[in-house]
């Protein structure tokens, strides 16, 4: 049964059909092979109840704040008020590209939207600045991984639904990761540029900074309000998540009508993305629910979870076969459908081997910016290179090397510190682990 099931999966992904598609054949020829009754009749129930999943609603809401974000010039305020903080630092626009990043995906909750907004306002510096192309698009493309890690995310919300892990700790638990990695991107950096001062131009700045760095500092207050109103919302007890991501939109509204760029214009391409990016996300989550729903009722999810503790392994050493697995597999498949795909099977055994299933979320979450960095199918990578519209992707490709690196060293320290993940979450709810 098992092999039959990565068989079709894997016959289904070859043909080149859509991922949402390849789920659903692949749980309706379980069905009919394999369950006691066919259970293509419960697709209508599934799909209803899951599309109502309260959760879910959040989706949505988070993708419209970073469409908006977008497409209003916050972004380019952002950027231009973090360039003088790093004016003296070797690599100088480099570490403002990761910074934004950060900032932004505090706000928008997608490493997609995080990657193309950034890329516009900070690829056309690149050759002003005689930037090295790789290292410099290169940390644009892991800058925008961190819309994944950094709450709100998008990513976590579908974690939680399909791990039925709570929001609210996953967000308490990616908040320092995300700053860590934000650090760690900007350190392999700084080594990279001091190694080779060819990379970046040199950092010779005369008079002081602190004069436009202060003024900057209120270009900084609106993405970091929104961060406030989103995060802090759920925290302080006042919302819920859902309640949090519709609070944090109509604070982005109100910001995009107060700098006068809300036009019928702007709020209709908003509106075309964030329902294109919703369809294509609920289209692949419902028919993963439904082959979910199969897998379970005819045994398989039980049959996986015994065939991989009866391999006899310490937990250690499955959790980082895991890992390999995953970091193989983020080279050839969309990390949407990766996430939706294998979490109902990894997590059951990821708990069983003793581990919590909130900080293998925070690991997931890193392992899914890994894959989005990852040739042959980085999506940041070709987000990026679009923006870009020439060169070669191979730049790309050279660049996203550094950052992966630096991810692989977050896991490890993940490993080998669980609290850096866990701590936070148990001090903003003490009840958390019991």
């Amino acid at each position: 049964m098992i092999n039959a099931a990565i068989m079709i999966l894997g016959v289904a992904l070859v043909m080149g059909l859509p991922v949402a598609a390849v789920l659903a054949v692949t749980g309706y020829i379980l069905s009919e092979q394999f369950a006691f009754l066919p259970m293509t009749g419960a697709a209508g129930a599934l799909a209803w109840s899951h599309s109502n999943d309260f959760i879910l609603i959040a989706a949505p809401m988070f993708i419209m704040m970073g469409e908006l974000m977008h497409r209003s010039g916050i972004s380019e305020r952002l950027f231009a008020a973090l360039t003088p903080w790093f004016a003296r630092v070797p690599g100088q626009l480099i570490h403002t590209n990761i910074a934004s990043s950060a900032v932004f995906a505090a706000t928008s909750g997608s490493s997609l939207a995080t990657a193309a907004t950034i890329s516009t306002v900070a690829i056309p510096n690149m050759e002003k600045g005689g930037y090295d192309p790789p290292l410099f698009l290169g940390s644009i493309a892991a800058g925008g991984t961190l819309g994944i890690l950094i709450p709100p995310s998008i990513n976590m919300i579908i974690y939680a639904v399909l791990s039925e892990t709570s929001v609210s700790a996953l967000y308490a638990a990616g908040l320092i990761p995300g700053i860590v990695l934000s650090v760690f991107f900007s350190g392999f950096v700084l080594m990279v540029v001091m190694m080779r001062p060819g990379l970046a131009r040199s950092a010779h700045v005369s008079g002081s900074l602190w004069p436009a760095r202060l003024a900057g500092l209120k270009h900084l207050v609106p993405p970091l309000g929104l961060f406030t109103i989103v995060v802090g919302s759920i925290y302080a007890g006042v919302a819920t998540p859902t309640e949090a991501a519709a609070l944090g939109l109509i604070a982005t509204v109100a910001l995009v009508a107060a700098n006068r760029k809300l036009s019928v214009r702007v709020l209709l391409s908003a509106f075309e993305g964030t329902v294109r990016t919703t369809c294509m996300i609920m289209l692949i989550v419902i028919a993963a629910f439904f082959l979910n729903f199969v897998m379970v009722a005819i045994g398989l999810v039980t049959a996986i979870t015994d065939a991989v503790l009866t391999l006899g392994w310490p937990p250690f050493a499955m959790l980082l076969a895991i890992i390999c697995f995953y970091l193989i597999l983020g080279c050839f498949m969309e990390t949407i459908s990766m996430m939706i795909a294998t979490t109902p099977i990894v997590v059951p055994v990821i708990v069983e081997l003793g581990y919590s299933p909130v900080w293998w979320g925070i690991v997931f979450v890193i392992l899914i910016e890994a894959a989005l960095i990852t040739p042959p199918v980085g999506m940041n990578l070709y987000v990026v290179q679009g923006v870009r519209k020439s060169g070669s992707i191979s730049d790309l490709f050279k660049g996203s090397v550094p950052f992966l690196v630096a991810m692989i060293v977050l896991i490890g320290l993940l490993i080998a510190f669980p609290q850096l993940a866990l701590w936070l979450p148990s001090i903003l709810n003490p009840t958390f682990g019991n």
